[in-house]
């Protein structure tokens, strides 16, 4: 038996997020499906992110154990003959056999992008939240500053998560116009873990102060109310993408992944 380690980049656009669903198709649900036919075992991963329905990545992790002969380098070949186009395995290599991708430290990236336009661009529609009003990333990176560090963010918690804590650091925001293409506005957050939907509200919020319609000061005060109902609202899924996850106790991050 080994334990086997995938960096998996996928389209959400199709799917209902990362986890089982009994009403939807996940990415989950297609990996167990093609390892379990290709390897002739049942397999069931655990991922490293449950992403929401309709959110991309670039570098999730998984995990599985099987029996299997086939080295571990080669199952990211032998998966992508098989995997719809949407889903792509970028790197797969063998573990210890107690790694969890849940159960240890880990630093993660996220990008929200904003196609920032008098009108929406329907070759990006998929993959950013478009706004009309002219953003002021300035003010949007001031408030994004205050967020850095460590602190109890349940006021960019929504309803039902199971996180026995709140508390959470964020190592980093950038909040800048692409310097090819300055109407898409990102917001790139690094952090060694997040609350459910935690960078969608972030992200909600940073768009009201770059709107105008809250002031820079507001970011400091939503924070130490720790009420969701104080921060903005939930920015839309399809305009998030977890770029890269990073181990180190693996001396080593996503394999594939841009940074």
């Amino acid at each position: 038996m080994k334990r086997v380690m995938l960096t998996v980049a996928y389209d959400g656009t199709n799917y209902c997020g990362w986890q089982l669903q009994p009403n939807g198709i996940t990415i989950e649900e297609v990996l167990n499906r093609e390892l379990s036919a290709l390897l002739g075992e049942e397999i069931r991963v655990t991922g490293a992110s449950r992403t929401d329905s309709g959110v991309h990545a670039l570098g999730n992790l998984a995990v599985f154990d099987t029996e299997t002969r086939i080295p571990a380098e080669k199952l990211s070949f032998a998966m992508n003959t098989r995997l719809p186009e949407d889903i792509r395995v970028v790197g797969s290599r063998e573990v210890p056999a107690d790694f969890h991708p849940r159960h240890c430290d880990s630093v993660k990236t996220y990008e929200y992008r904003i196609w920032n336009d008098t009108f929406a661009n329907p070759t990006v529609r998929l993959y950013s939240k478009f706004c009309y009003y002219k953003l002021d990333v300035d003010r949007m990176q001031k408030a994004a500053n205050v967020l850095v560090g460590t602190h109890d963010f349940a006021s960019f918690c929504s309803a039902g998560s199971q996180a026995a804590t709140t508390v959470r650091t964020i190592t980093g925001i950038t909040v800048e116009r692409d310097p090819e293409e300055p109407r898409m506005v990102r917001i790139r957050v690094r952090g060694t873990g997040f609350l459910y939907n935690m960078v969608r509200i972030i992200s909600g919020t940073l768009l009201e102060i770059g709107m105008g319609q809250r002031p820079v000061e507001d970011m400091k005060a939503i924070l130490e109310a720790c009420d969701r109902g104080k921060a903005g609202l939930t920015a839309e899924p399809q305009g998030l993408t977890l770029i890269r996850i990073m181990i180190p106790e693996l001396q080593e991050g996503a394999e594939n992944v841009p940074g």
